[in-house]
């Protein structure tokens, strides 16, 4: 974009050189890439993106200059020796005049009729401005339309109203086999989809492109139409990628003008033209069918958001001045016990000013950029180094150790998984009555809900492993779960640890598996992996779980908190996931098991005395769980009983329908002997008697 430095002081009082005006210009974003003299003029090159149409023009400049100057900015400078009268111009209702056909392609159009001009020359002045932003000269009028197109960036065309057919402007789409010739004399067909303006009878310019030859001005042209209008950015970029004819009106258009401009620039042509001309203004028409709605855009604190977002330090006073010089203007005040009331509303020029962000980067430009100090940004807890972090590792480390691998899951999943899995005890709160949170703009496709539990992505890792013909599978996983929270507005967290298994235990070197994996290597695990972080007082006690299977379920118990669930899944979630084999799940809550206090590790010294061990079957009752077993054989025992532990199970031939086989290992020694055959069966048969008249076990033979 050439932007005219001689131009730019007409339209604003700077004391700055032109280098200074492009040092200023870059440092607020307007990248200059170059400066070249013409004649007794600087021309700036200035690299704009696309989001900023309101920079496309000598008056979007001088209001980024103002802001850094102090200055006002004169809208509608006029050449003090070309000055007219200041009279208003006459403005008369004439809907006969224009018709809008499609207002949704064309929401605004203003045409004014300027009578008894005379087509010349244009003066030095007018062409040398021209001349230095890469414009040539044509006639006064069409001159006047490009002048005042980069002076206040709002494209316009000029029509002999004598060549219209009854003088009159439809705004239509093409009639099918329609054509124009437009002013490169070009015959040109147009599209169905192509906005195009016509009179009476044919078209006679192609809507926010070009103008067609028929109705040009020529030497012989007394009355001109000036039309001065607001199109779709869409519809004007499909029309001149369609006809491969891209001009400064398309350029400008596709980018977005400002709809309030179209009556000052339509003065301002208009006065131009009257001065340069000798022509004198008459009828104007303004058809407004789709009004347009300025963003309203809310901020808390303007001052606190720039610190937030970029560390700098702008007072609000600041802050608002700085808006204020770029037409972005507080709505209403801030309340002191509501700062929420804080409104800004951003002006019709500006097409990228929509969230509180916007609104940052408009006052850290001019705060400048360069005062953003090189610093890490807070982390608020995400990527610093917890304290936690080398306990979690153990914890993946022995998981690891044991066979698994790792998977990382998705934190987004679908609705089908609500109420399907029971959540971690601590997750929930019982005053919410909506216990998800929902994302509204979902990240893939059907998933809308942040996970409340790891289960469903390790099963959908099983899931895929399976039908890539591997079935002997451990998994574990790290990571956060979420849940709605009622005090906050950021759900609550917690984070978790979960492990599933399924198939044969895998031994290295051998391609077949071994046993098939159940509920006490799921168990094992997790004892593993909690003895790991020195938790070694965890239990596991029997509950009905919703998704686990009933009589393989418990839950994991650290202390007197309950932090997690155990056991195989249920037959209705397995058929849901085609499993042909059975699956076992435990969920654990990491970040409460954490939080427990460590267990001191003991060290003592080897046994220097053998021990004595004794393996016993007993007849037991199916709903007889080995814990109370254990429990019972450890109340009151003698000094030379070192441990209870499970060795094997039996259901089936030759026992009861309510009946299973337990055997369970004693192990008896001493610290300081020998122990002799008649002590060890002693303690041994008033253990087994204590047994069968609590519980009412009994050996089997």
């Amino acid at each position: 974009m050439n932007i005219s430095y001689n131009w730019l002081k007409d339209l604003i009082d700077i004391d700055l050189s032109a280098e200074e005006t492009a040092a200023a210009l870059t440092r607020v974003g307007l990248a200059v890439e170059g400066i070249h003299p013409h004649g007794g003029d600087f021309v700036l090159d200035i690299d704009l993106t696309s989001n900023r149409p309101d920079c496309l023009s000598h008056l979007g400049v001088a209001r980024e200059l103002s802001v850094s100057t102090g200055n006002a900015v004169r809208v509608e400078q006029r050449r003090s020796e070309d000055r007219i009268p200041d009279a208003p111009f006459p403005s008369i209702l004439a809907p006969d005049i224009v018709k809008i056909v499609e207002p949704d392609l064309c929401h605004r159009f203003t045409a004014r009729i300027i009578r008894n001009v005379t087509i010349g020359p244009s003066p030095d002045w007018l062409v040398q401005r021209l001349e230095a932003i890469g414009e040539r000269s044509i006639n006064n009028v069409a001159d006047i339309t490009n002048y005042v197109m980069h002076e206040l960036g709002q494209p316009m065309h000029a029509f002999d109203l004598d060549k219209l057919a009854e003088q009159r402007v439809v705004v239509r789409l093409p009639k099918a086999g329609e054509t124009i010739k437009t002013l490169d004399e070009v015959d040109r067909k147009l599209d169905p989809t192509m906005l195009v303006i016509c009179d009476a009878e044919k078209p006679v310019a192609v809507g926010g492109v070009m103008g067609g030859l028929d109705s040009s001005i020529t030497e012989a042209t007394k009355t001109v139409l000036l039309e001065v209008a607001y199109f779709k950015r869409d519809n004007i970029r499909q029309t001149s990628r369609k006809l491969g004819l891209a001009t400064e009106a398309s350029y400008h258009f596709e980018r977005g003008t400002d709809i309030e401009n179209l009556k000052r620039a339509s003065d301002r042509a208009t006065e131009l033209i009257c001065q340069l001309s000798g022509g004198h203004a008459a009828e104007f028409v303004d058809v407004y069918p789709t009004k347009s709605e300025q963003k309203e855009v809310e901020s808390r604190d303007i001052s606190a958001a720039v610190k937030r977002l970029t560390g700098l330090e702008v007072a609000t006073d600041e802050c608002i001045r700085i808006l204020t010089a770029l037409g972005i203007v507080r709505k209403t005040e801030p309340e002191i016990s509501d700062i929420r009331s804080e409104t800004f509303v951003s002006p019709t020029w500006r097409h990228d000013i929509a969230i509180e962000e916007d609104l940052v980067e408009e006052v850290a430009r001019h705060a400048g950029y360069e005062n953003i100090k090189d610093e890490l940004p807070p982390a608020y807890g995400a990527g610093e180094y917890q304290a936690t972090e080398v306990r979690k590792k153990l914890v993946r480390r022995t998981l690891v150790d044991n066979g698994f691998d790792e998977a990382i899951g998705y934190s987004f999943i679908d609705t089908k998984h609500d109420g399907i899995v029971a959540e971690v005890p601590e997750l929930l709160s019982n005053s919410v009555e909506e216990k998800f949170v929902t994302l509204q703009d979902s990240v893939i496709d059907g998933a809308v809900r942040m996970r409340a539990t790891l289960i469903p992505g390790l099963l959908d890792s099983i899931r895929l492993n399976l039908n890539q013909q591997r079935r002997d599978l451990k998994l574990f996983e790290l990571g956060k779960v979420f849940a709605a929270n009622e005090e906050k507005e950021l759900p609550r967290e917690r984070e978790l640890f979960a492990v599933a298994i399924t198939g044969g235990e895998i031994h290295e070197g051998r391609s077949m598996s071994g046993r098939e994996m159940d509920f006490y290597d799921a168990k094992g695990a997790v004892e593993s992996a909690l003895e790991a972080i020195g938790v070694s007082a965890s239990r596991f006690e029997a509950e009905d779980v919703k998704h686990l299977r009933r009589g393989q379920s418990a839950s994991i118990m650290v202390g007197e908190h309950k932090v997690g669930f155990i056991g195989r899944l249920n037959e209705e979630i397995s058929a849901n996931y085609k499993f042909r084999q059975p699956v076992y799940v435990a969920e654990v809550d990491l970040q409460t098991v954490l939080d427990h206090a460590t267990e001191p590790v003991h060290y003592a010294p080897l046994p220097r005395y053998p021990s004595i061990v004794r393996d016993v079957s007993f007849l037991v009752d199916r709903g007889l769980l080995f814990d109370s077993i254990r429990e019972t054989a450890l109340n009151e025992r003698p000094a030379i009983l070192q441990g209870v532990s499970f060795v094997d199970v039996y259901e089936g031939k030759g026992l009861g329908e309510n009946e299973r086989s337990l055997t369970i290992r004693f192990a008896y020694r001493s610290d300081d002997r020998t122990l002799v055959e008649d002590e060890v069966t002693t303690a041994h048969d008033a253990i087994l008697a204590r047994l069968e008249s609590s519980l009412g076990v009994r050996q089997r033979t």
